[in-house]
């Protein structure tokens, strides 16, 4: 997985395409498969570059990042049983009336097995989850031992909806870009083996925090809400 912020041309209010260019190079280069475009949409996020957005008021705000699923195979694995989401309340209406089957004005036909009950939704590619978390058991380790707070850390939702969509209890979750390290106190809620590392030896010391029995409590929490 590839989550990978856009970067502006320098000066002015037009986008870089490096990152679509990475994308490339890893398919075409480094025979990698594309098995899935993701969208973390994230409507809290901070209006910027300013001076395109609040200042000239020639563009509007970023809210989402393209999250890549590479595959090393062209059957890659995975499982959306175990990231269902609850079926909502007008899905739960047509289990208890019936559904109108038949064919569709477009074509297609809706048969018995789509009033069967599966245990919840598939979800779609976009994940909705607002950055808003500003105090946490990591940040107070981090000041209280004197390592600095990465700027840019993730919710809990967003690796935790690829660690379990991709992975199975006991298997290893690799985050060669830790930062923080939710991934990896994701990876632990959750049965998995981890390894993490980043280059900044103060985020890797910083992000201990985040094995603190009450950030293990909280995300463990969150997870169960």
């Amino acid at each position: 997985m590839i989550d990978i912020g856009g970067a502006w041309m320098p000066g002015t209010p037009t986008r870089s395409i490096y990152q679509f260019e990475l994308l490339v190079s890893l398919i075409r280069d480094h025979e990698l498969f594309l098995a899935e475009e993701f969208y973390w949409y994230n409507r809290a996020k901070l209006p910027g570059p300013a001076q395109w957005v609040t200042i000239e008021r020639i563009r509007v705000k970023d809210t989402v990042n393209p999250i890549w699923w590479l595959s090393k195979t062209a059957r890659p694995k995975a499982d959306n049983r175990r990231v269902l989401k609850p079926y909502s309340e007008s899905m739960l209406r047509l289990f208890r009336r019936g559904y109108n089957r038949g064919r569709r004005p477009s074509g297609h036909v809706v048969r018995e097995k789509f009033t069967v009950d599966n245990g919840g939704a598939i979800p779609g590619n976009l994940i909705e989850v607002s950055n808003t978390r500003s105090f946490d058991s990591y940040q107070v380790y981090c000041r209280e031992h004197g390592h600095h707070i990465h700027p840019a850390r993730f919710p809990r939702e967003v690796p935790e909806f690829f660690v379990k969509f991709l992975t199975e209890p006991g298997e290893v979750v690799l985050d060669p870009f830790a930062g923080s390290n939710m991934t990896g106190a994701v990876a632990e809620l959750h049965g998995r083996r981890w390894i993490a590392f980043d280059k900044s030896v103060d985020y890797v010391d910083g992000s201990i925090g985040r094995f603190q029995t009450d950030e293990i409590d909280w995300v463990a929490g969150s997870a169960a809400a």
